[in-house]
């Protein structure tokens, strides 16, 4: 049956080939995009496990196993792959969005502007990305789910904030909670200013 499926696929034969040949080169990660783009899933996933093994560090594997977890729907999985990769490369576009849309459906609405934004920092003419950005903020400003705030040092961020957190949660334990949120957020947007200025030398 997935002899069936895998019908009209010559790409899938010829990286299967190269990874035969070779199983210790990095042609892991086209040939789990080419499962993955025949709908076999599973198979991607475990071929990029086992290629990661190998290379752990390598950028390419790590966005062809985030893009089988997000069709898979596995978006925590998504998150865990991807928010180191952008720490580092936080121009590679492919991974950004991944990430944003996975915080997106997962509720978690401040990170997904955070990662849209970032976005829009590298495509500042995409038209739909930045009416996307505003659309989501609109809705969550007006649903209560983000509250405009101003730290200590006259810096303005987001933060998340629910109607029973801020009835029954510790003061003090919310302030550490948004100065982290705070300090990861300049972390993010030092690391994209360097990683631009190192480009342009």
């Amino acid at each position: 049956m997935r002899r069936d499926r895998l019908k009209g696929t010559p790409q899938i034969y010829h990286y299967l080939k190269s990874y035969q040949e070779d199983p210790s080169s990095r042609v892991f990660a086209p040939l789990a995009e080419a499962y993955r783009k025949a709908g076999l899933l599973d198979e991607a996933i475990d071929i990029c496990r086992d290629g990661l093994r190998v290379h752990p560090h390598f950028i390419g594997g790590r966005v062809a196993l985030a893009r089988a977890f997000f069709d898979k729907r596995f978006y925590d999985d998504v998150v865990k792959e991807l928010e180191p990769v952008v720490m580092d490369a936080p121009d590679n576009l492919v991974a950004q969005r991944l990430l944003a849309d996975s915080y997106l459906i997962l509720g978690r609405i401040a990170q997904a502007l955070t990662a849209y934004k970032v976005l829009l920092y590298f495509s500042p003419k995409d038209v739909e990305l930045a009416q996307l950005v505003v659309e989501i903020e609109t809705k969550a400003y007006e649903d209560g789910a983000l509250v405009l705030q101003n730290d200590p040092i006259q810096l303005k961020s987001y933060s998340v904030k629910g109607a029973l957190s801020a009835i029954s949660d510790d003061p003090m334990v919310k302030k550490q909670e948004w100065m982290k949120k705070i300090e990861g957020l300049q972390t993010m947007l030092l690391r994209v200013q360097r990683f631009k200025l190192a480009h342009r030398a």
